[in-house]
């Protein structure tokens, strides 16, 4: 009987393994391991959840992101793409040029888990005022 189920929970365990998506490529390689800004970095989130559990974030130049009809945008791969307002950190910015948190999804599609604008940017007040 102990066999039978030492067989079974391997069973379960190499489905589990293999149904583990092979895409997401987050990791905290203990570079940062030091920095006094990882406390504030690992609890940043959006409405889609914490930034750094999922994906690594990229520091965004100036000129790759702005603002087009009242929404933030961030050029990725040469490509402009619109940041949904549930990945906006909301939260002011302590480590001063933009952030974004890139991935992709299981179609190779590239998706923000979530933005943060660079230090100073003003939040579209406008456009959360008239979406609540």
């Amino acid at each position: 009987m102990h066999r039978l189920t030492g067989l079974a929970l391997t069973a379960v365990a190499l489905c589990m393994l293999a149904s583990t998506p092979n895409s997401v490529s987050a990791r905290d390689d203990g570079r940062y391991a030091n920095s006094p800004l990882k406390p504030w970095f690992d609890q940043l989130a959006s409405g889609k959840g914490l930034c750094c559990s999922f994906a690594d974030g990229v520091k965004v130049e100036n000129v790759d992101w702005d603002t087009q009809n009242g929404r933030y945008r961030v050029r990725l791969n040469g490509q402009w793409i619109i940041v949904p307002d549930a990945a906006l950190v909301t939260e002011p910015n302590k480590f001063g040029p933009a952030v974004v948190w890139p991935y992709q999804d299981s179609d190779g599609i590239t998706q923000i888990r979530c933005f943060m604008p660079g230090a100073g940017a003003k939040l579209d007040r406008l456009r959360y005022a008239t979406s609540r």
